[in-house]
Protein backbone atom coordinates (compact mmCIF):
# COMPACT_ATOMS: atom_id res chain seq x y z
CA UNK A 1 0.00 0.00 0.00
CA UNK A 2 1.32 3.52 -0.67
CA UNK A 3 0.87 5.58 1.80
CA UNK A 4 0.91 9.72 2.43
CA UNK A 5 1.83 10.68 5.97
CA UNK A 6 0.64 14.18 7.31
CA UNK A 7 2.15 15.63 10.29
CA UNK A 8 1.04 19.19 11.73
CA UNK A 9 2.26 21.42 14.97
CA UNK A 10 0.92 24.51 15.89
CA UNK A 11 3.78 26.49 15.87
CA UNK A 12 6.96 27.40 14.10
CA UNK A 13 9.32 26.88 16.88
CA UNK A 14 7.67 23.72 17.49
CA UNK A 15 9.23 20.08 16.16
CA UNK A 16 7.43 17.38 14.48
CA UNK A 17 10.18 14.91 14.20
CA UNK A 18 8.41 13.01 16.92
CA UNK A 19 5.33 12.47 15.05
CA UNK A 20 7.85 11.78 12.02
CA UNK A 21 9.53 9.35 13.48
CA UNK A 22 6.54 6.98 14.66
CA UNK A 23 4.74 7.61 11.63
CA UNK A 24 7.33 6.45 9.36
CA UNK A 25 7.96 3.20 11.97
CA UNK A 26 4.57 2.52 11.77
CA UNK A 27 4.29 2.30 8.38
CA UNK A 28 7.60 0.40 7.88
CA UNK A 29 6.56 -2.37 10.42
CA UNK A 30 3.35 -2.49 8.17
CA UNK A 31 5.23 -2.62 4.93
CA UNK A 32 3.52 0.81 3.43
CA UNK A 33 5.72 2.52 1.14
CA UNK A 34 5.66 6.21 1.55
CA UNK A 35 4.99 8.17 -1.10
CA UNK A 36 5.55 11.53 0.81
CA UNK A 37 5.28 12.87 4.43
CA UNK A 38 3.51 16.52 4.36
CA UNK A 39 4.89 18.79 7.24
CA UNK A 40 2.88 22.10 8.45
CA UNK A 41 4.06 24.17 11.27
CA UNK A 42 0.49 25.95 11.62
CA UNK A 43 -3.05 25.79 13.92
CA UNK A 44 -5.24 22.89 13.26
CA UNK A 45 -8.09 25.45 13.22
CA UNK A 46 -7.10 27.00 9.84
CA UNK A 47 -8.59 24.93 6.70
CA UNK A 48 -6.20 26.05 4.75
CA UNK A 49 -2.42 24.90 5.23
CA UNK A 50 0.40 24.71 2.90
CA UNK A 51 1.25 21.20 3.33
CA UNK A 52 -2.46 19.77 3.68
CA UNK A 53 -3.09 21.79 0.22
CA UNK A 54 -1.10 20.15 -1.65
CA UNK A 55 -1.97 16.50 0.16
CA UNK A 56 -5.08 17.40 -0.91
CA UNK A 57 -3.85 17.75 -4.61
CA UNK A 58 -2.13 14.82 -4.50
CA UNK A 59 -4.79 12.95 -3.30
CA UNK A 60 -7.25 14.13 -6.45
CA UNK A 61 -4.37 12.82 -8.33
CA UNK A 62 -4.35 9.37 -6.67
CA UNK A 63 -1.00 9.45 -6.30
CA UNK A 64 -1.32 7.20 -2.80
CA UNK A 65 -3.98 4.97 -1.11
CA UNK A 66 -4.23 5.98 2.32
CA UNK A 67 -3.22 9.02 4.73
CA UNK A 68 -1.59 8.24 8.27
CA UNK A 69 -1.56 10.51 10.78
CA UNK A 70 -0.57 10.52 14.49
CA UNK A 71 -3.75 11.43 16.02
CA UNK A 72 -6.89 13.05 14.42
CA UNK A 73 -6.56 16.86 15.72
CA UNK A 74 -3.16 16.94 13.98
CA UNK A 75 -5.46 16.80 11.22
CA UNK A 76 -7.97 19.09 11.79
CA UNK A 77 -9.75 20.99 14.78
CA UNK A 78 -13.28 21.80 13.38
CA UNK A 79 -15.66 18.69 13.14
CA UNK A 80 -17.03 19.97 9.87
CA UNK A 81 -13.12 20.06 7.93
CA UNK A 82 -12.19 16.76 9.49
CA UNK A 83 -15.64 15.30 7.45
CA UNK A 84 -15.39 17.26 4.43
CA UNK A 85 -11.62 15.79 4.05
CA UNK A 86 -12.61 12.32 4.92
CA UNK A 87 -15.69 12.40 2.90
CA UNK A 88 -13.06 13.34 -0.18
CA UNK A 89 -10.88 11.05 0.77
CA UNK A 90 -13.39 8.06 0.93
CA UNK A 91 -14.87 9.23 -2.64
CA UNK A 92 -11.18 9.21 -3.97
CA UNK A 93 -10.76 5.57 -2.39
CA UNK A 94 -8.06 6.93 -0.17
CA UNK A 95 -8.02 5.31 3.10
CA UNK A 96 -7.73 7.35 6.23
CA UNK A 97 -5.07 5.71 9.33
CA UNK A 98 -4.50 7.22 12.58
CA UNK A 99 -2.08 5.54 14.47
CA UNK A 100 -2.90 6.21 18.40
CA UNK A 101 -6.37 6.13 17.79
CA UNK A 102 -8.79 3.27 16.73
CA UNK A 103 -9.82 5.37 13.31
CA UNK A 104 -10.53 3.09 10.45
CA UNK A 105 -12.96 4.49 8.17
CA UNK A 106 -13.35 1.34 6.11
CA UNK A 107 -15.68 0.13 8.68
CA UNK A 108 -19.11 1.29 10.42
CA UNK A 109 -17.46 1.41 14.21
CA UNK A 110 -14.41 3.21 12.76
CA UNK A 111 -16.94 6.12 11.08
CA UNK A 112 -18.46 6.29 14.47
CA UNK A 113 -15.41 6.60 16.25
CA UNK A 114 -14.08 9.47 13.67
CA UNK A 115 -17.28 11.43 14.46
CA UNK A 116 -17.13 11.21 18.05
CA UNK A 117 -13.07 12.04 18.35
CA UNK A 118 -14.06 15.00 15.86
CA UNK A 119 -15.97 16.37 18.08
CA UNK A 120 -13.84 15.98 20.99
CA UNK A 121 -11.22 18.08 19.00
CA UNK A 122 -13.57 20.66 18.22
CA UNK A 123 -14.91 20.94 21.73
CA UNK A 124 -11.35 21.44 22.68
CA UNK A 125 -10.36 23.83 20.46
CA UNK A 126 -13.68 25.58 22.03
CA UNK A 127 -12.20 25.37 25.19
CA UNK A 128 -8.62 27.01 23.86
CA UNK A 129 -10.55 29.74 22.42
CA UNK A 130 -12.31 30.68 25.91
CA UNK A 131 -9.23 30.56 27.38
CA UNK A 132 -7.65 32.81 24.58
CA UNK A 133 -10.52 35.19 24.75
CA UNK A 134 -10.71 34.89 28.59
CA UNK A 135 -6.81 35.83 28.75
CA UNK A 136 -7.71 38.86 26.89
CA UNK A 137 -10.07 40.19 28.49
CA UNK A 138 -8.17 40.31 31.31
CA UNK A 139 -5.58 42.21 29.94
CA UNK A 140 -8.00 44.71 28.20
CA UNK A 141 -9.27 45.51 32.01
CA UNK A 142 -5.90 45.44 32.86
CA UNK A 143 -5.04 48.61 30.13
CA UNK A 144 -2.58 46.69 28.54
CA UNK A 145 -2.47 47.60 24.76
CA UNK A 146 -3.58 45.07 22.31
CA UNK A 147 -3.06 44.24 18.23
CA UNK A 148 -0.61 44.84 15.90
CA UNK A 149 2.32 47.20 17.19
CA UNK A 150 2.24 50.64 16.11
CA UNK A 151 4.38 51.18 12.95
CA UNK A 152 3.48 47.53 11.59
CA UNK A 153 4.01 47.21 7.88
CA UNK A 154 1.94 44.00 7.80
CA UNK A 155 -1.12 45.65 7.51
CA UNK A 156 -2.20 44.27 3.76
CA UNK A 157 -5.87 42.40 3.99
CA UNK A 158 -5.65 38.52 3.69
CA UNK A 159 -7.07 36.70 1.13
CA UNK A 160 -9.37 34.07 2.20
CA UNK A 161 -9.64 30.88 0.07
CA UNK A 162 -8.45 27.21 0.69
CA UNK A 163 -7.36 23.95 -0.89
CA UNK A 164 -10.93 23.60 -1.85
CA UNK A 165 -12.02 26.61 -3.36
CA UNK A 166 -9.08 25.89 -5.26
CA UNK A 167 -10.01 22.65 -6.67
CA UNK A 168 -13.33 24.19 -6.99
CA UNK A 169 -12.46 26.87 -9.48
CA UNK A 170 -10.01 24.36 -11.29
CA UNK A 171 -12.81 22.46 -12.04
CA UNK A 172 -14.96 25.12 -13.39
CA UNK A 173 -12.07 26.52 -15.56
CA UNK A 174 -11.86 23.33 -17.01
CA UNK A 175 -13.05 22.60 -20.41
CA UNK A 176 -16.58 20.53 -20.11
CA UNK A 177 -16.69 16.74 -22.25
Amino acid sequence: MKVAIYVRVSKEDQHPENQIYELEEFAKDKEFEVFHTYIDKISGAKDTRPALNELMMDARKKKFTAVIVWKLDRLGRSLQHLIQIIQEWNNLGIDFICKTQPIDTTTNEGKLIFHIFGAIAEFERGIIRERINSGLDRARRQGKKLGRPKGSKDKKRRKKGGYYLRYQNSKQSSPSK
